[in-house]
């Protein structure tokens, strides 16, 4: 979306009355910790496939180095493994930031749970 479309977005959703804003932020707020939870256990998946194939964990891998016979494949493995991780770690720290605003129970006033 360009800065003019933003900007517009912006100045309609201002217009909005308190009830309508809120309304608009708690169900955003759930539909995106839902997608957060769903990319958390996609990334998860990944790093359980990556332990499966190595037998270890990532933490395991490093404390003993990766082999000096380590292939490209292995080294490939370990490149991604750290994305996953991050990834996780990432979206974990988005989870918390929006489970805040989920906790503070917008949703009309009412008790509020988004998410799984």
């Amino acid at each position: 979306m360009n800065a003019t479309a933003t900007q517009r977005v912006e100045e309609i959703f201002s217009s909005l009355g308190r009830e309508e804003k809120v309304t608009i932020i708690s169900h955003g707020v759930a539909l995106r910790l839902t997608e957060l939870h769903k990319r958390i256990d996609m990334a998860e998946s990944r790093i359980h496939q990556l332990e499966e194939k190595y037998g270890q964990t990532l933490e395991q891998l490093e404390s003993d180095t990766l082999p000096n016979d380590a292939d490209y494949e292995m080294y490939e493995d370990y490149v991604m493994w750290h994305h996953w991780v991050k990834t996780v770690e990432d979206l974990r720290e988005r989870i918390i930031s929006l489970g805040e605003i989920a906790q503070q129970g917008l949703y009309l006033g009412e008790s509020f749970s988004a998410g799984r």
